[in-house]
């Protein structure tokens, strides 16, 4: 189903031919569909459901949005040699293979570039396209423990713990969206592409921020602090008389205010306390001192007290809570869309505003092939010749 846009987006014009699996890679090309970009989703013949379950389920759906879909086997030469008609008249090529499955199939980035020149070419692998770990698979979980996060999420001395969400696929995905943005932009100068890459290792070092440089610069190896934030205290997680909130109070100026607005202005007086890392070291008898207050009252009372004063806090939603929320409903994060079979249903919107411009789903998702024919069409191929790939197994339309 194609919805027609009203307004051209900002990559209206750029065409992408989209190889990925799973998340860290349709994380990217998301971005650029959004956003206008002509979407070549090329799978495999015999794929079904696709990768990622279901090409009706939420996860496929809300991941692979406004694309077109050709379902062709590389492994044929017939239709490898189709697919590098496609990539003379492409502008980007995403993938996230492992790095010797690209070379074998002979679609690797030195493949490719004397073909088109121009051609920005963009990867995501698990680990790095080359090194002692380049030809290893790598997934989410695996990335979250050799880079880090596993070990300083959780309560202390409970063991390590992977964050809820495929942090790792999504900002592998984020990132390289960045990288083709930067080489785009070069090669409006250049007239030549890029290879763009990274990975979902380098992805969860860069994501350990202020934790890495921590290390780096004073030697600290940061642990679990379960809901408390590492270094600044009082932040974190505290009951109330009905449902636990977050506040974050911890600077100078904040907790004198947090102190005051809770009727404890004693506690300004407590010398432990009377600096950041003093209460830092005292984590545990500052957040005694602060449930104990805010037990006494309900959520809400906090929450309307504490932002009057200008404390930052708030509710800890589950995620039908999220998408209660009116902020959360007036930024318009559920995307509605009609599906081809679904009928109406809602996906994540796209968190990227440009003021004056709206994206949406302009098609939802393309069955396996759906578009097979129109895009080698497009390529130049004639409709014997078609026809010769679909008669041996080499495509397959919808």
């Amino acid at each position: 189903m194609t919805i027609p846009a009203v307004d051209p987006l900002p990559l209206t014009g750029l065409r992408v031919l989209d190889l990925t699996l799973a998340r860290a890679g349709p994380t990217c090309v998301r971005h650029l569909a959004d956003w206008g970009a002509d979407i070549i989703r090329v799978e495999p013949p015999g794929a079904n459901e696709g990768f990622g379950g279901s090409r009706d389920g939420f996860d496929f759906v809300n991941l692979h949005r406004n694309k077109r879909c050709i379902a062709l086997d590389l492994k044929d030469p017939g239709a490898h040699a189709a697919f590098l008609r496609l990539v003379k008249t492409a502008d980007v090529l995403v993938e996230n293979m492992r790095v010797q499955v690209k070379h074998r199939l002979q679609i690797a980035y030195e493949h490719l570039q004397p073909i088109n020149p121009r051609l920005v070419y963009a990867s995501i692998s698990g680990f790095g396209q080359t090194g002692p770990y380049s030809k290893r698979g790598g997934v989410d979980q695996i990335a979250q423990g050799m880079g880090g996060l596993m070990s300083i999420t959780g309560e202390p001395g409970r063991g390590p713990m992977r964050v809820g969400i495929p942090i790792d696929d999504l900002t592998a995905g984020n990132l390289l969206a960045l990288g083709v943005m930067l080489a785009l932009y070069e090669r409006k100068t250049t007239g030549k592409g890029r290879f763009v890459h990274t990975s979902l290792l380098e992805a969860q070092v860069f994501m350990l921020d202020f934790q890495a440089s921590r290390y780096l610069m004073d030697g600290e190896v940061a642990g679990q602090a379960g809901n408390d934030h590492p270094v600044n205290i009082p932040m974190g997680v505290f009951p109330t008389a009905d449902k636990p909130i977050n506040i974050a109070a911890s600077s100078p100026k904040l907790f004198e205010v947090f102190c005051r607005a809770v009727g404890k202005p004693e506690w300004l007086e407590v010398p432990e306390w009377k600096t950041p890392a003093g209460r830092s070291k005292d984590r545990a008898r500052v957040n005694a001192a602060v449930s104990e207050v805010t037990k006494t009252k309900p959520s809400e009372h906090w929450i309307n007290l504490l932002e009057e004063v200008g404390i930052p806090c708030g509710p800890i939603n589950d995620i039908a809570g999220v998408f209660a929320d009116p902020q959360v409903q007036h930024l318009e994060m559920a995307m509605p869309i009609k599906h081809r079979r679904l009928g109406d249903t809602h996906i994540v919107s796209t968190p990227v505003n440009i003021e004056g411009l709206e994206s949406g789903v302009r098609r939802d998702v393309p069955d396996l092939g759906e578009h097979s024919r129109e895009i080698l069409t497009e390529a130049g191929l004639s409709a014997e010749e078609i026809d010769a790939l679909k008669a041996r197994g080499a495509i397959r339309e919808a």
